[in-house]
């Protein structure tokens, strides 16, 4: 298992994937995107440690969520699921929208 203290200030593709252990296809794609910050050099990704650090401190928990609920987009029970967590908040559809 890699350490944020033996690992490089910059980081590779596979570096960046086993610091945050996810799979590197997951990384790039985020990085392509722009929701991760990282350059691309010629074929080559490359990150900063620091700034890695900095996202993963920064990021807004509400959208790392959505994001991942995303691959559930087209899941039937997603709206029902929706429902019972607002339900068990005390909480209505309509008052996430007004906070959105």
């Amino acid at each position: 298992m890699m350490r944020a203290s033996v690992l490089p200030d910059v980081l590779t593709l596979e570096e960046t994937a086993s610091y945050l252990r996810m799979p590197e296809e997951t990384i790039e794609r985020v990085a392509t995107r722009g929701q991760l910050p990282g350059r691309r050099i010629e074929d080559s990704w490359r990150f900063l440690r620091e700034a890695v650090d900095e996202w993963l401190r920064s990021s807004d928990s509400r959208s790392v969520l959505l994001q991942q609920a995303g691959a559930l987009s087209d899941d039937e029970m997603i709206s029902d699921l929706l429902a019972n967590v607002y339900a068990t908040r005390g909480r209505s559809e309509a008052e996430r929208n007004a906070d959105a």
